[in-house]
């Protein structure tokens, strides 16, 4: 058997009193794609931060490539959310790239064989060269992101994390930088775990969705986990699962801090 990329065994994360989720046990194969889904506040991106080393589990563990993780390990590529940098940020388009390459490193570095192909393959999968020279604070939304995941793949991780890559961005820049992100992941083996509050735009290229709520979770295919019955028993509430030419609307869903009413968020 295939070792899993990542292995969350009986976790639990309790924040400010409060249990996010627990009893969560997951394991992550190569080229598997999952969608992480639920309400504002579910623990979506705290999962995230607890896989980065960044955020301690109250209990369990998380193993990547079979070793506890770690912070700041090369093996992970990481997507954030968009936001637009500050105007002053001088650095250009090409240079997220190479920080995708080099950021770990202190003072002078020499580049490791291979980095100029490596660059130059990313920089035309993301199809940047245009770009290239252009400060970051002057590209748009879907230009940035393009560039975010490119810097996230070009070291060619195990395990992507994108957490709510396509937030803010239109129909077709969420389609172009969806793509792009499987594309390089089916490239290079890597498994990718995708936080979104839209699963829409990547539904094609789901295997299995991940959707935490109340401090409980739902693992399964889409098919399984966004089902009526599946979530309304998951929020303890009545929940309706509404397919519509391929699309799939989530109404009713609410947690503690927010209410979300017909809005297409699954």
């Amino acid at each position: 058997m295939t070792k899993p990329v990542l292995s969350v065994v009986d976790a639990k994360l309790e924040v400010d009193g409060r249990v996010l989720w627990e009893g969560l046990n997951l394991e992550v194969q190569p080229n598997e794609f999952i969608a992480v889904l639920g309400a504002n506040g579910s623990g979506k991106t705290s999962l995230l931060k607890a896989i980065l080393g960044q955020m301690p589990l109250s209990a369990g563990e998380i193993r990547l490539i079979g070793k506890k993780v770690s912070r700041g390990s090369r093996k992970i590529g990481y997507v954030p959310q968009h936001r637009q940098p500050e105007t002053t940020m001088p650095l250009r388009a090409k240079d997220l790239l190479w920080l995708g390459l080099n950021g770990d490193r202190f003072g002078f570095w020499f580049p490791k064989p291979g980095a100029k192909k490596q660059f130059e393959h990313i920089l035309d999968a993301i199809d940047g060269r245009r770009l290239q020279n252009r400060p970051i604070s002057e590209l748009s939304g879907g230009e940035l992101q393009r560039f975010r995941v490119g810097q996230a793949v070009i070291d060619e991780p195990d395990l992507i994390l994108a957490d709510e890559p396509l937030s803010a961005l239109d129909y077709s820049q969420q389609a172009a930088v969806a793509e792009l992100l499987s594309r390089e992941s089916r490239e290079h083996g890597a498994a990718v775990l995708f936080v979104t509050h839209d699963v829409n735009p990547v539904l094609s290229m789901v295997d299995r969705v991940l959707y935490l709520a109340g401090g409980s979770f739902r693992i399964g295919t889409p098919d399984e986990v966004l089902t009526s019955e599946t979530l309304s028993e998951l929020y303890g509430t009545a929940i309706d699962v509404v397919r519509n030419q391929g699309r799939i609307v989530v109404l009713g869903a609410h947690d503690d801090h927010a209410h979300h009413h017909d809005e297409e968020w699954a």
